[in-house]
């Protein structure tokens, strides 16, 4: 198994390559502002070179922008922590500038790194394990937004999936996506009849410990707002790591 630590430098080394910075500059006092850039080994969430994505680990932030907001950029984090530039009025003047390029900001996602060691958890849940040729057939399935992508993407693919089964009635689904070599992203969708039930967190704690075994790291996603999704991620060996987002456009 990886130490937390050997979890925690993988990590920033993939982060690096997105935000155009060495790895340490996650870990400094004072926001870095850095030019956009399309890493080769970036996780492919878009063919688009960014327009501006903010990371922090909760200290400092690193910013990755086009370079025509620098200036204003260099002025606006002035004199502020780099963990509260997510804030809502920090947000909000950052969304306004982002405006006038036609731009605007996503929602923050609070990202969560695995504790290093296993669950081994136990189920009297009927599992049955996906893998990736076994995926292509729910991706037509509406029921599975979370868990897997709309369609196989090959820069990103789901390589892994668990699914719980009430007779053959899909009672949820945990997926993970390899977007990076050693980084598998977790989803996880529960049907409606079947919530509140602990099916989420056995799906998630299954497919958590299996993506280990495979010798990559899991690791969870979700918005700040999704209370449910984060009581989840809590639940199943995973600690809050860091906050990322990105503008957007309807472009």
């Amino acid at each position: 198994m990886l130490t937390k630590e050997e979890i925690e430098k993988t990590i920033k080394r993939q982060l690096a390559y997105e935000f155009n910075c060495d790895p340490e500059d996650f870990s400094g006092e004072e926001t870095l502002i850095t030019s956009a850039v399309l890493h080769e080994k970036r996780r492919v969430f878009s063919e688009e070179l960014p327009f501006l994505q903010m990371v922090t680990f909760g200290n400092n932030a690193v910013i990755s922008a086009d370079e025509r907001l620098h200036p204003w950029l260099r002025d606006w984090v002035k004199g502020k922590k780099g963990f509260w530039l997510f804030g809502h009025q920090n947000y909000f003047e950052l969304e306004k500038e982002l405006g006038n390029y036609g731009y605007r900001m996503a929602s923050p996602h609070h990202m969560f790194f695995p504790k290093p060691e296993l669950l081994n958890i136990r189920t009297d849940l009927k599992i049955r394990w996906l893998e990736q040729d076994d995926i292509q057939a729910y991706y037509c399935r509406e029921e599975f937004p979370n868990a897997l992508c709309d369609r196989f993407h090959p820069e990103r693919p789901d390589v892994l999936a668990v699914i719980a089964l009430d007779g053959e009635q899909i009672m949820g689904m945990a997926g993970c996506s390899a977007d990076s070599p050693e980084m598998w992203q977790i989803g996880i969708d529960v049907c409606p009849a079947y919530q509140n039930m602990g099916v989420g967190k056995t799906l998630v704690s299954l497919l958590r410990d299996e993506t280990f075994r495979r010798g990559a790291i899991p690791y969870y996603g979700t918005s700040l707002s999704n209370i449910r999704s984060r009581r989840t991620a809590l639940s199943c060996g995973f600690v809050p790591a860091w906050i990322e987002t990105m503008s957007e456009t309807d472009r």
